[in-house]
């Protein structure tokens, strides 16, 4: 069995991913790691108004700033100052299995938001191209309440 002693834990601010972030700090807490708390903002994601209009840099810089801030938030609201914050920028995907790659993360921990069918086609998956395209294992959690849902369906 590997050594987990990092492990870095994407956040799009979702429930799937709080619910990510709470299996990784218990997981941490029980093997000693570390995690590192990360957003990734990617920058390609322009304005559409009948085509493409890239990001001002003046207000690129005042939301990665806004989302450093709100990743403090949520390390504070864990009680977890060590937490890492840190904002990613590029596809999302790739920049969540960079990111890994370059802070030597053992494990990553990812929500994931289960969808399938149509939103699954349209939308893609990132947890499902992070799992493909990682150096390091993949843990994907889903929030408590989808779990029960998915379980009463199939069920």
């Amino acid at each position: 069995m590997p050594d987990i002693k990092r492990i870095l834990v994407p956040t799009d601010f979702s429930a799937p991913a709080d619910a990510a972030l709470t299996y990784a700090l218990g997981l941490a807490s029980q093997l000693g790691a570390t995690v590192s708390l990360v957003h990734v903002f990617d920058d390609a994601m322009g304005v559409h108004s009948g085509g493409y209009v890239p990001i001002p840099p003046g207000l690129q810089g005042e939301i990665v700033a806004d989302l450093r801030r709100r990743l403090a938030e949520v390390a504070a609201r864990r009680g977890h100052s060590e937490l890492n914050p840190q904002v990613l920028i590029g596809p999302v995907a790739r920049a969540i299995v960079d990111g890994a790659r370059e802070s030597q993360a053992d494990l990553i921990v990812m929500g994931t938001h289960g969808r399938h069918g149509m939103a699954h086609l349209l939308l893609g998956s990132v947890a499902e191209r992070v799992v493909r395209t990682a150096t390091c294992p993949v843990l994907t959690v889903r929030p408590p309440d989808a779990t029960a849902g998915a379980a009463e369906a199939a069920g």
